[in-house]
């Protein structure tokens, strides 16, 4: 799949990434640069050693810098063909409530409309699982969760998320032809991280909160790249999860133990992943290559 540059007669090539010095931006960039994009980590943390991009350190809440980011800036590049953009404070509680949603939802904002003008129709973003109903206190309508109901913020955090899509929604009706995919990523992982997942089974409950999912690093930045790459218009967002939970024990048995009246929308085979993917498999051709039981 290929997807039109916002320059004339040029095919997509430089992408800018925002937060690309962080756990799922490292992979992005390296997977990106891998494909033969060159790419631009945007970020206030300094890049890892020898990471394959230019960076610039850019405040993504003075649309002023966000603006110049995408347009050019001297003695790094001119023009931009795609974002991709992940840079938020990542989860409830890191920073006082109000000052989540006032970093994360002016920066979406900022990428949003600097992108539009900017002549970018190809943004990919962070969203988040947390706005399926995360932590699951109230039990999700069914199961496995999918993109189909509305979204459920419990978490101010996860309120902001909401925001940001429904800001897509209508910067997407503003512009027909721009893009906007919200990719909402399960709890990001590194195959460092993998050495702690068999004490999970110790404990199945301190997993539930995500319905024991997670996503590899590598897996996230392959669905990056396919949205990115994809012949989609307008707003769509997707569920991005490894394929299997982070337990042994067969997933239709988790359900039946810890959400008993939870309705089961379908079949659910083994140790098959309860957020589900079929959405992203169906429209962008994501096809998570990486399981935590390679690793371990």
């Amino acid at each position: 799949m290929s997807v039109a540059s916002a320059v004339p007669g040029r095919r997509m090539s430089r992408v800018v990434v925002t937060s690309g010095s962080g756990k799922l931006g490292r992979a992005v960039v390296e997977h990106l640069a891998t494909h033969g994009y060159d790419v631009v980590n945007v970020d206030t943390a300094p890049p890892p050693p020898g990471q394959p991009a230019l960076f610039t350190r850019v405040d993504l809440t003075d649309l002023g810098q966000v603006t110049e980011a995408f347009t050019g800036i001297d003695d790094r590049y001119d023009g931009v063909d795609a974002v991709v953009h992940l840079a938020a404070v990542p989860a409830p509680g890191l920073r006082p409530s109000g000052a989540t949603f006032a970093n994360n939802v002016v920066a979406t904002h900022h990428v949003f409309s600097a992108a539009r003008r900017a002549g970018i129709t190809n943004v990919v973003w962070a969203s988040s699982e947390t706005v399926l109903g995360l932590p699951f206190e109230t039990p999700p309508p069914y199961v496995p969760v999918d993109e189909k109901y509305a979204v459920r913020p419990e978490s101010t955090y996860s309120l902001g998320k909401a925001v940001e899509e429904e800001m897509a929604r209508h910067f997407t009706r503003w512009d027909p032809e721009l893009k906007l995919i919200g990719l909402r990523f399960s709890n990001v992982m590194d195959v460092a991280d993998y050495a702690a997942f068999p004490g999970f089974a110790d404990d199945p409950r301190s997993r539930m909160w995500n319905l024991w999912g997670y996503i590899d690093a590598r897996d996230g930045a392959l669905a990056v790249r396919f949205a990115l790459e994809s012949d989609l218009r307008g707003f769509e967002a997707f569920i991005i999860a490894s394929p299997d939970t982070v337990l042994e024990r067969p997933s239709a048995e988790l359900v039946a133990e810890y959400f008993p009246d939870v309705p089961v929308k379908r079949p659910i085979e083994g140790r098959e992943t309860l957020l589900s993917i079929d959405k992203a498999r169906r429209l962008l051709g994501y096809d998570p290559q990486h399981t935590w039981r390679d690793e371990v």
